[in-house]
């Protein structure tokens, strides 16, 4: 039987229907734009409250009002991100309904909110736990928070400069290399007059801080106010640089010249940090004039991947660099003065009150400069952050809003002059044939520099705006019959244009995925999520080689000798081979390179591609010292025997509810064993202290462009993030061992497979 209720809310203009699919999925239904998304922002807060609400808070600068005093340092430093700039000209940007949308979306989680303070919807337990309430919500806190952008390089910045400072300019620059590649190689610009040992490891602090998740222990819920001041570490420097840089994600497109059902194909599975609930979240809004299926954040309205029954399309990280930090002189007697274009400057000074659990409201000071909001000052200079996304138009996602409604590839490129952030590989394809690949994101024009290190800010290395969006690459049905993006620089062959930015991930997952569809010229469904769900890595196959042309322990070279390049779950050659590159290669490879030991634990972790990339080219002098130490390494980690080792039994994956440190062990989820690496398609980036999976697809689709419910998709590990639904880790186990679900579009077939209906009246 399937289950109903009905709600009634103010707000509603007409009837709406939701009905749940048996997979969690919210397939929405109304009569005009409002309503379907107030609908959706209702949806959002029934399914995703406890999340969306401690998004906005940590977003906005609000959570000590919940979390008391060890929270306050955290919320002005994310206030010091929030876009405060012209709301008419953010709006504009996003679409001509945006701020309407936008408005309907928060009045449906508002109403939400309303039902559960009045007592008519359960509260979610997280609330209860820590003794606080859901918070209403403003439409321009939608857009106001950009501190969710992950196309950013300022940490890698500082961390080239203080690398460059401690071994030299030209030894620096080759180390840096072995942390993140360079496409095309260059040796970084030193601007002229930059010092570069003055960049400490608290330069970053506070914006390191604001754009981190937040953390619940009890003794920063129980923090005094007089111990304020003490809750102020971010996630250490190096880890986040490497969680901020390894977000990617693989998409594709194929013609259907090349597929078995003569049909086009789009795939995707974006790379995110994991978290629980799950940072995507699928929702079907249909309306007359409109019906887009997708997923997309669930504080944010619409969809940003998926099809609209004409128009698949998806996206994944490009390397366009949006970022630079700026280093100024200060006035010796007053502080707030710095230098820029021969003159000296007064920083504009705020004020703000916070309110703070417990405690009177708490004053703050923040301070900008005509770059961007200050992070640190020491020692006679400051430092502030220049980003595109301080400007309009570039909160992370929020041109979905015209992407999502794009029938043609007309209209769709030019729906993506309005994409600021983050800086994606967009691609397209709709039931006519036509496929399309335009990178899209706001970029700075720089006058001076290749943005990889820090700038000064005295107006030598300006920004003369942003590029224009239509001038960069494009293709639309090129010959080849497909399109594929993994996170690698793929400018054309034939560009000639600006180089958009220098760091990228490495290409073993680009070129095995462009390979892959190369080599077949019938592709199916199956063959996609094969493609989704491969283990094999480029990196590792080439490490094995290596090693069997090396004069390696008997031990190790017999360990590895057949290993094809799988990652498996079972593979104990994969076991040793990820210990060795994530604990012990790079170390060598960086001693052997002159690297001092403090320049050493600012490089890791290293890029495994870029290890494999200088073995190529050099001897490695400790070659039998390290293949020995990974092995004794995996001994403690394993035990002796190494037939009894295998990938699996380190290489975890452990979702855990923020609150796992004060909730219920069932709030969070039993360990899963993954195969893989960040050089898989299916990728799985870890930790190399503890192997633990830190980074991995949150949600995967199969779209069939033209037959939408053949269409298939699974997401972990499920649609709610409410620990009592029953929606909450229920496709965990399918994300897991690859098993899809149905993404159902059409009237029938959403009718048919309703196992839940709610009924949303005025």
């Amino acid at each position: 039987m399937t289950a109903e209720a009905t709600h009634r809310l103010e707000g509603l203009h007409a009837p709406v229907q939701i009905r749940i699919d048996p997979w969690g999925i919210a397939h929405i239904r109304a009569e005009n734009r409002d309503d379907l998304f107030f609908a959706q922002g209702w949806n959002a807060a029934r399914d995703r409250l406890w999340q969306i609400d401690v998004a906005r808070k940590r977003g906005l600068g609000l959570l000590a009002g919940d979390f008391g005093p060890g929270y306050l340092e955290q919320d002005r430093a994310s206030r010091l991100l929030l876009y405060r700039g012209d709301m008419e000209a953010e709006w504009a940007a996003y679409a001509p309904d945006a701020r309407e949308i936008c408005a309907a979306f928060v009045a449906g989680i508002n109403a939400y909110v309303g039902e559960v303070l009045a007592g008519r919807a359960e509260m979610p337990p997280e609330f209860a736990l820590l003794g606080c309430s859901p918070s209403p919500w403003q439409a321009e806190d939608v857009v106001r928070i950009r501190s969710h952008s992950l196309t950013r390089n300022v940490t890698s910045e500082v961390l080239r400069a203080r690398v460059m400072a401690l071994a030299g300019a030209e030894k620096g620059a080759a180390l840096d290399i072995l942390r993140k590649q360079l496409s095309p190689v260059v040796v970084p610009d030193i601007p002229e007059g930059l010092d570069l040992s003055i960049f400490s490891d608290r330069v970053l602090r506070d914006f390191l801080l604001g754009v981190s998740p937040v953390s619940f222990t009890p003794e920063r819920l129980a923090a005094p106010l007089k111990d304020a001041s003490l809750w102020t570490e971010p996630t250490p420097f190096g880890e986040i640089d490497r969680v901020a840089s390894g977000e990617g994600s693989n998409n594709w497109a194929i013609s259907g010249s090349r597929t078995q059902s003569g049909r086009p194909i789009l795939c995707l599975d974006p790379h995110r940090t994991h978290t629980l609930p799950s940072v995507r979240y699928i929702v079907h809004l249909t309306m007359p004039g409109l019906d887009v299926i997708g997923a997309g954040e669930p504080m944010v309205p619409g969809i940003s991947m998926g099809h609209n029954g004409t128009a698949a399309f998806g996206l994944t990280i490009f390397g366009h660099d949006q970022e630079d930090l700026c280093c100024y002189r200060t006035d010796p007697t007053d502080p707030d003065l710095y230098f820029h274009k021969d003159a000296w400057h007064r920083m504009e000074v705020l004020q703000e009150s916070v309110p703070v659990r417990g405690h009177p409201d708490q004053q703050i000071t923040l301070r900008f400069t005509c770059h961007g909001p200050l992070v640190h000052q020491q020692d006679g200079f400051a430092f502030a952050l220049r980003t595109v996304w301080t400007g309009p138009g570039t909160a992370p996602y929020m041109a979905s809003l015209s992407v999502m409604r794009a029938t043609t590839k007309d209209a769709y490129i030019e729906a993506l002059r309005g994409w600021g952030c983050p800086s994606v590989n967009h691609i397209y394809a709709d039931a006519g044939g036509t496929i399309v690949w335009k990178p899209s994101g706001a970029w700075p024009q720089r006058v001076e520099g290749d943005g990889l290190l820090p700038v000064p800010g005295d107006g030598s290395h300006e920004w003369l705006g942003l590029h224009d969006p239509t001038h960069g690459p494009l293709e639309i049905d090129p010959p080849r019959g497909f399109i594929a993006t993994a996170n690698a620089m793929n400018l054309p062959s034939e560009w000639t244009g600006p180089i958009p930015g220098y760091e990228w991930l490495d290409r073993s997952r680009h070129d095995f995925l462009n390979d892959a569809l190369a080599a077949n010229a019938s592709v199916t469904l199956d063959d996609c999520a094969a493609l989704q769900l491969s283990c094999h890595s480029d990196v590792a196959r080439r490490l094995a080689a290596w090693i069997g042309a090396q004069p390696a322990p008997a031990r190790v070279a017999a360990l590895v000798s057949d290993f094809d390049g799988v990652l498996a779950v079972e593979s104990a050659a994969a076991a040793y081979l990820e210990v060795l590159l994530s604990r012990h290669l790079g170390q060598a490879i960086a001693t052997a390179a002159g690297a001092s030991g403090d320049a050493i634990a600012l490089l890791g972790p290293f890029d495994p591609a870029s290890l494999m990339d200088w073995l190529d080219g050099h001897s490695l002098p400790s070659l039998a010292a390290t293949l020995d130490a990974a092995w004794t390494d995996c001994v403690a980690l394993m035990g002796g025997d190494p037939a009894k080792w295998f990938w699996g039994e380190i290489h975890r994956l452990t979702l855990r509810h923020p609150l796992h440190r004060i909730a219920p062990k069932e709030w969070s989820c039993a360990p899963i064993m993954r195969g893989g690496s960040s050089s898989s398609l299916n990728y799985a980036g870890y930790r190399a202290d503890d192997f633990s999976v830190l980074m991995g697809p949150s949600v995967r689709m199969l779209i069939d462009v033209g037959d939408w419910d053949a269409s298939r998709f699974v997401n972990t590990p499920g649609q709610s993030g409410d620990p009592e639904s029953g929606h909450y880790s229920d496709l965990q186990d399918d994300w897991t061992y690859g098993r899809y679900h149905p993404l159902l579009y059409t009237e029938a077939a959403v009718e048919a497979a309703a196992s839940a209906r709610l009924h949303l009246v005025p």
